[in-house]
């Protein structure tokens, strides 16, 4: 990294304070933890830091479906249980649960997505980081893995606003389908994925040649 680079850095300490549920593997908490560690080493100070905005339902639906969107922004723990058959077609459940908050959760990691390549496409900064983001899963009108709302889509869609073409690089245990998928039939998105594949591993897509994730699109 150049001392020069003008790095912007988002975070809203909200998005920690949301609960999966007991025994579930996703811990946002983990988010307040490494921004911590980011204040104790004083990161902080060679960074701009900004608090993203929530995401608007319209900007959610740049790339989601608008039956979707409307549907996390009401559904709650409560009225859950009054809405199986909707509950069932968006894949919400024991991976992708419904919790206090679950909207707002993802207005904030998307928005701080869509700042962040908002800043990058106005050349007011060289690197943008919001750790809160990456939910690679979530397809256009379902959650998975974990993933409810694609920010990533939806900064790549600001990034192609300004540039041609987006080289995209995922480095995770698992591949980031979403995001495949989304961009599968267009040559301005290239992604690029390194991940974990086989024995039935999920999401199950993945593979040197990519055809089951051809399969598996609508």
């Amino acid at each position: 990294m150049r001392s020069k680079d003008k790095i912007s850095y988002f975070y809203d300490g909200d998005v920690g304070s949301v609960y999966f549920g007991p025994n579930h593997p996703m811990k946002p908490h983990r988010l307040c933890m490494t921004h911590h560690l980011v204040l104790a080493y004083g990161l902080h100070s060679k960074m701009e830091v900004y608090r993203p905005h929530k995401a608007y339902p319209v900007e959610l639906a740049q790339f989601h479906s608008a039956d979707y969107v409307e549907f996390l922004n009401r559904i709650t723990p409560e009225t859950q249980n009054l809405f199986p058959s909707e509950m069932a077609r968006y894949n919400l459940g024991e991976d992708c649960p419904v919790f206090d908050n679950l909207f707002e959760f993802c207005q904030i990691y998307a928005g701080g997505t869509i700042d962040a390549a908002r800043r990058l496409n106005n050349k007011l900064c060289d690197i943008a980081i919001n750790w809160a983001g990456g939910l690679h899963h979530a397809k256009k009108c379902a959650a998975s893995g974990f993933c409810y709302i694609n920010d990533l889509v939806l900064g790549i869609l600001e990034l192609l606003k300004y540039h041609p073409r987006v080289l995209y690089i995922d480095i995770d245990v698992h591949h980031g389908d979403g995001v495949e998928e989304a961009f599968y039939f267009t040559d301005r998105v290239m992604t690029v994925s390194f991940h974990k594949y086989g024995d039935k591993f999920f999401p199950g897509t993945g593979d040197m040649k990519g055809k089951e994730m051809e399969d598996s699109i609508p």
